[in-house]
């Protein structure tokens, strides 16, 4: 592919961090779910705390449908897919037709959630669906320079949100180990001062929260 613009650039890394957070953040609703119905209706209240997000929605029925549908919500699940499928339809060319085509199916399944009675199996083909688009950036993207960037952003916004999500060490751990070797093999440019203040946390231990802003501000797009 040759050189690639910091427009591209831009897109890719945005691609791999909102198809994760998508993709993250319906785990973590999936498995409050339960809990919000059974057991403690204010559930909601932490996931909103932990991921930083105003607690807007006021009830758990009002989270459910909002956190999960609404597009005028930023932080919701079908707006971070939306800004996805934005990103995929710009790099279509890079990153195939095929790849692209299941994005928008995961945004034609939130649509179609949206119509009808909710169902957590419309969530799980949401994910399958995000699982199979990156099965199929393996496959039809010939750039690795492309692929390392969209896999840097992936493993960016995991490590972030397992950090906020109190995720354990050991799955943090390996987020970083493949957000560094996506990072070392993009040829993109980063700040190797943010990336040192984060390795050494996680590898020492340190506090993790007080190091997102060097995380998030490692890749230069």
């Amino acid at each position: 592919m040759g050189i690639i613009s910091l427009e591209k650039s831009n897109h890719l890394y945005w691609l791999g961090r909102y198809s994760e957070r998508a993709f993250t953040t319906i785990r973590t609703f999936m498995e409050a779910y339960d809990t919000m119905l059974d057991q403690d209706p204010e559930a909601y209240k932490k996931i909103c705390a932990k991921l930083h997000i105003p607690d807007v929605y006021g009830s758990k029925e009002n989270f459910i449908v909002n956190y999960l549908f609404d597009e005028t919500d930023p932080n919701s699940v079908y707006s971070n897919l939306s800004r996805a499928c934005d990103n995929a339809s710009v790099m279509r060319d890079v990153i195939s037709s095929t790849a692209l085509g299941y994005i928008q199916l995961a945004l034609d399944v939130m649509e179609n959630a949206k119509r009808e009675t909710f169902c957590l199996l419309y969530l799980q083909q949401v994910l399958d669906d995000l699982y199979a688009f990156w099965g199929c950036v393996d496959d039809y993207v010939e750039s690795s320079a492309c692929r390392n960037i969209m896999k840097t952003g992936r493993y960016i916004e995991r490590l972030d949100l397992y950090i906020r999500l109190d995720y354990d060490s050991r799955a943090m751990e390996l987020a970083y180990t493949r957000m560094e070797y996506r990072l070392h093999r993009s040829c993109a440019a980063y700040d190797e001062e943010n990336f040192r203040i984060v390795s050494d946390a996680v590898k020492r231990g340190g506090d993790l929260c007080a190091v997102l802003p060097n995380l998030n501000n490692i890749f230069k797009d």
